[in-house]
């Protein structure tokens, strides 16, 4: 019988870089007043977003994330040319050919690698970092660029004060590599298809259209016990996760999960990614911005265990823990 060779895989792997990009523009609570009834306490109040980022007309989604690609690169101390494939998580391309990540791995100086796609809107990046991690432990490639990005702000009505106070534009990006000992847990995830109606686009506009209090009351009740899952399947307790890291969805969504993680075990002084306040819903890039600039700000050192939960589109959802780089 014929053997096949099968590449040697590694033990483990761990994210060895982060970068993200963020557009100049911010558009506060106040300046979205002047165009809609609305008011910085209402929205504080519901959302608890003060500011949110908003890319130029002419600043498309690949640019922004070719600029948090290329700093997590750099971060991880490689070349373009050790990435060995790349993955864009996003749900806001404007059409679905061309994809992303081939243009993006071009623009990087990743030449002729494996790059695609990935569409699960606000669980995206949970997506990508598993798939990310799976072709790097099989030995399929050394190293992997994994890019959450979107640029909501071109599907949402500006004058519907249930989204445009909440989306925003930006990108995250982490770098994936082998490891001597786990550094990435394995995925908990899985899909509700029969909650499409809570997110999704409405045809006959081309905007996006949500379902704020199903949403809430789904991701409040349901996300604990899939990020619960997560840690077991790592082989841990809530009590050794430093960080808890959600998507970003709601800064009330993200409070209440907190909570109830609490009430099973997680640490009070459990350090939480509340970086909507500022960057508003990014959707797939949400994760790894709040990463990236909890880094930045000495919230989170190198080593800690952070738990990442992702979940949105009508309806997947994805969690794993990680070893911050």
């Amino acid at each position: 019988m014929t053997t096949f060779s099968i590449p040697a895989g590694s033990v483990g792997t761990r994210i060895i870089g982060l970068g993200s990009y963020q557009p100049e523009t911010i558009v506060s609570n106040h300046d979205l007043s002047l165009r809609m009834e609305t008011s910085d306490e209402w929205i504080r109040d519901r959302v608890g977003i003060a500011n949110r980022r908003v890319a130029k007309p002419d600043e498309l989604l690949v640019d922004m994330a070719v600029e948090a690609g290329a700093k997590a690169v750099a971060d991880a101390g490689l070349a373009p040319s050790d990435i060995g494939a790349v993955i864009v998580a996003t749900c806001t391309m404007p059409s679905g050919i061309p994809n992303a990540a081939a243009q993006v791995a071009d623009r990087i100086g990743v030449k002729a690698a494996p790059a695609f796609d990935l569409n699960a809107a606000c669980a995206g990046f949970c997506y990508a970092l598993g798939t990310a991690s799976d072709l790097v432990r099989a030995g399929t490639v050394k190293h992997v660029l994994v890019i959450g990005a979107e640029k909501l702000t071109d599907w949402v009505d500006p004058n519907d004060r249930s989204t445009a106070i909440i989306f925003a534009d930006g990108a995250g990006a982490a770098v994936v590599g082998p490891s001597d000992e786990p550094g990435i847990g394995p995925v908990s995830w899985g899909s509700a298809g029969d909650l499409v109606d809570m997110i999704h686009i409405a045809d006959r506009e081309s905007f996006i259209f949500q379902e704020g209090q199903s949403v809430f009351r789904w991701a409040t009740t349901q996300i604990a016990p899939i990020a619960i899952k997560a840690v077991e399947l790592a082989g841990l307790e809530l009590s050794d996760v430093d960080v808890f890291v959600p998507h970003q969805a709601n800064l009330r969504i993200v409070e209440a999960i907190a909570k109830r993680l609490r009430a099973k075990g997680a640490r009070e002084d459990l350090v939480i990614a509340r970086d909507i306040v500022d960057s508003g819903n990014t959707s797939s890039a949400s994760i790894p911005l709040a990463l990236d600039h909890m880094r930045a700000a000495g919230e989170v050192r190198s080593g800690d265990v952070a738990l990442l939960v992702g979940f949105g589109a009508g309806l997947s959802y994805a969690g794993q823990v990680v070893r911050l780089p």
